[in-house]
């Protein structure tokens, strides 16, 4: 079982610049893939569809405008909030942007975001680790299927494909992650879904690590996310 944390839940409803910025990167993201014929979100994998909301999904979620889906520079942003690691993390996976694998079950989820300073500078070449449970709520701990590692371009962009993780046991639905600038301290963190049960009940939930989720019409679904961290 999953280890919970008495982390303290975050109670701020404030709209940081970090937060809007990263619902305007899932919406530009996608009218500019739409426009062009490209689906960010790609198609559905084979299998039945978790129960993750539609329609509404941004209710958890500041409202997003058109900018220009790069990093913001204003007043300091605040570290991205460290969580427990919980008891599967493997280290050493496998460099991969997309943890789909062929036949995988799930919806599909392709999240695009930055890795940025608390003086909103890019981050180039940080570290991201993923890992996560399937779409029945389990974890491969004998191997590395929904784990993988990838590092951010010289503007601090990262995407990850992958799908929407059930639910495990006592959780709310979540992604494991682990970031690191170079030579920088390892942030050990869990991205969150809006509009999900769960969150309330869950411990470990915290507010400040919502992702911001869109559906697609393929049925697949889109996030952002931008993470602060030490450098």
């Amino acid at each position: 079982m999953e280890e919970k944390q008495n982390e303290p839940k975050s109670s701020s409803t404030k709209i940081t610049r970090r937060r809007f910025l990263v619902s305007s990167v899932l919406m530009v993201t996608s009218a500019a893939l739409a426009a062009c014929g490209i689906n960010l979100g790609g198609g559905a994998t084979t299998g039945g569809a978790t129960n993750q909301p539609e329609g509404n999904a941004a209710s958890e979620s500041p409202k997003a405008a058109n900018l220009d889906p790069t990093p913001a520079c204003g007043s300091p942003e605040e570290l991205t909030p460290a969580v427990t690691e919980g008891p599967y993390f493997t280290p050493n996976s496998p460099e991969k942007s997309s943890l789909l694998e062929q036949g995988m079950k799930g919806t599909k989820l392709t999240v695009v975001g930055y890795v940025v300073s608390t003086a909103c500078k890019p981050v180039a070449h940080a570290l991201l680790d993923f890992w996560q449970a399937d779409a029945d709520g389990q974890y491969d701990n004998k191997g590395f299927t929904l784990r993988g590692h990838q590092y951010t371009d010289d503007k601090g962009k990262f995407t990850l494909e992958t799908i929407v993780p059930g639910l495990y046991p006592g959780r709310t639905r979540h992604i494991h992650v682990k970031v690191q600038a170079p030579n920088g301290p390892v942030l050990t963190s869990q991205l969150f879904f809006p509009n999900e049960a769960g969150n309330a009940k869950d411990g470990i939930y915290n507010k400040a690590l919502l992702m911001d989720i869109k559906s697609n019409a393929d049925g697949s679904q889109s996030g952002a996310y931008q993470f602060v961290v030490k450098v």
